[in-house]
């Protein structure tokens, strides 16, 4: 049992860096960042960080770990990186592979780590990308009084593609014994090239060169175009020699051996997969969180052990604003209009697409009635060409070029109702949580969290369902929607601090 004078330990993982120079990780990396500032402040907890999945040397070596040595400065001192993993990451990337359950050297470096710089109270997993998801079982045989703890962001436990998305077209309700996962990439990356990408990345940046800069990108832009045309001949020769396999020197790359299997499982490997990520979470995790209701119920419903299940709603710098806003309304405005808002990506499984149809099926007795604002980067010809042909059946749409958090509150000084439509079981989508803060109200579609910001079933339709995104409509510009009643009913986003509290308290009970 832990100390409760001293300050707790902690080791946070996540697949990149939380001060990555090229931003990805998306929510989880914002999330992780801010709650590594505000842990700045406080003396009951030191953390420290690794990831793991995306550096790799040239030439090829085995897995090794070591302080961060490229990306900014800062925080040099808890900031530490897995070299070589033997599972790539983000998860695509390794999609199917065995190293995504098990890979001894990794799991042996990542404990190396944690005994050379703990010890930790308690290491807490983001996710499981670019480590084998056995690291559990080792790191419970190599410190078994230390706490494991692991936030489910995503579903990447249940499903290899992360999101019960299939084939980038729709929900995913049955995997179908893995029958379902063969092929449901449309485009499986290869991960030798992958890793030789990752490797002249980090090659350049130890060199000094920064992501984004003139120099990195000519130099990797150069190498990768010449890669390429290399890689399309070694395909010409293989396809020449009738599938046969090319000599040595030519065929497998120094980096071939950094991952051990290169070849997407089958249908009974994916099969295997899902119990032997959820057999291993039950068996040695501590603690598993969902990061909304909807994530646990899945994740329950699933097999993973409820006994070990809670939800913990992440902390935001937007859930200020909630306290300094005042609820929209009423609904409709005295002239029977909406304006609505659509903030984040044009793709499918957001449900932007399926906006789209929902509106465009509108009679004009409706949407005469709404005026549409899309904040969301330029997306393909065909979905501009829809959106302006759109804004001819609405009373009006604007768009904007995608949009910034300092931005936000002009963005949506003007807006009535947000819409949130997603087609997939999307956790708790950040733009949901920012318009809510903002007291913008939500419509929303039955899938993933954000439905529980507000727990008002009149303010919810049936994900993809036209017919349903319109009886809502009909009813808020009927003025049918209790607005008081939505917002006596709402919950007040989770702030950085609170958050910070809730964490403190399941790690000690953890430990305990």
């Amino acid at each position: 049992m832990s100390d409760p004078e001293r300050p707790l330990r902690v080791l946070y993982y996540n697949w990149v860096d939380y001060l990555d120079p090229e931003r990805r990780g998306g929510g989880v990396t914002v999330y992780q960042r801010n709650l590594m500032a505000r842990m700045a402040a406080r003396t009951d907890i030191a953390p420290a960080f690794l990831s793991s999945g995306i550096l790799y040397d040239l030439p090829r070596r085995g897995p090794r770990w070591e302080r961060m040595r490229v990306g900014p400065a800062q925080d040099r001192d808890r900031r530490y990186a897995i070299v070589n993993s033997g599972t790539l990451a983000p998860g695509h990337h390794s999609f199917g592979h065995d190293a995504q359950i098990t890979h001894p050297e990794t799991e042996a470096t990542f404990c190396d780590m944690v005994a050379a710089t703990g010890p930790y109270d308690v290491v807490h997993f983001q996710n499981f990308e670019g480590i084998p998801v056995n690291v559990l079982a080792a790191l419970k045989a190599r410190f078994p009084d230390m706490a494991l703890v692991v936030s489910l962001h995503n579903y990447y436990p249940i499903c290899p593609q992360v999101n019960l998305w299939q084939r980038e077209r729709e929900h995913c309700d049955d995997f179908r014994d893995g029958r379902a996962c063969v092929g449901c990439l449309l485009h499986q990356p290869n991960a030798r090239l992958v890793v030789a990408a990752h490797g002249l990345s980090y090659r350049l940046q130890r060199m000094g060169m920064r992501p984004g800069s003139r120099a990195f990108n000519l130099s990797f832009g150069t190498a990768i175009r010449v890669g390429h045309r290399g890689s399309r001949l070694v395909g010409h020769l293989r396809r020449r020699r009738g599938g046969a396999a090319l000599p040595a020197e030519t065929a497998s790359p120094k980096t071939a051996q950094i991952v051990p299997d290169v070849t997407p499982r089958g249908a009974e490997g994916f099969a295997a997969r899902r119990p032997a990520m959820i057999d291993t979470l039950n068996a040695h995790a501590d603690r598993v969180l969902g990061v909304s209701d909807r994530v646990c119920e899945i994740a329950a419903r699933h097999g993973i052990a409820g006994a070990k299940l809670a939800t913990s709603y992440i902390g935001t710098a937007e859930a200020a604003r909630f306290a300094e806003t005042a609820p929209r309304g009423p609904l409709p405005r005295a002239d029977g209009t909406l304006h609505l808002a659509y903030l984040g990506y044009m793709r499918r499984d957001k449900g932007f697409f399926f906006l789209l149809d929902a509106l465009e099926a509108l009679p004009e007795t409706l949407s005469r009635r709404l005026r549409l604002r899309v904040a969301a980067r330029r997306g393909e010809p065909q979905a501009m060409a829809r959106l302006d042909a759109l804004g001819r059946r609405l009373a009006g749409v604007t768009h904007h070029d995608g949009y910034t958090h300092e931005g936000l509150d002009a963005l949506l000084a003007d807006v009535d109702l947000g819409i949130v439509p997603p087609l997939w079981e999307d956790n708790l989508p950040q733009v949901a949580i920012e318009m809510h803060a903002r007291h913008v109200p939500l419509l929303t579609s039955d899938r993933g969290g954000a439905k529980e910001l507000a727990n008002c079933a009149s303010m919810t339709f049936a994900a993809g369902d036209a017919e349903s995104f319109r009886d809502r409509i009909e009813a808020i510009l009927e003025g049918r929607i209790d607005m008081a009643a939505y917002w006596a009913g709402a919950r007040a986003p989770q702030g950085m601090d609170g958050h910070l509290e809730e964490l403190v308290s399941i790690y000690r009970g953890a430990v305990g």
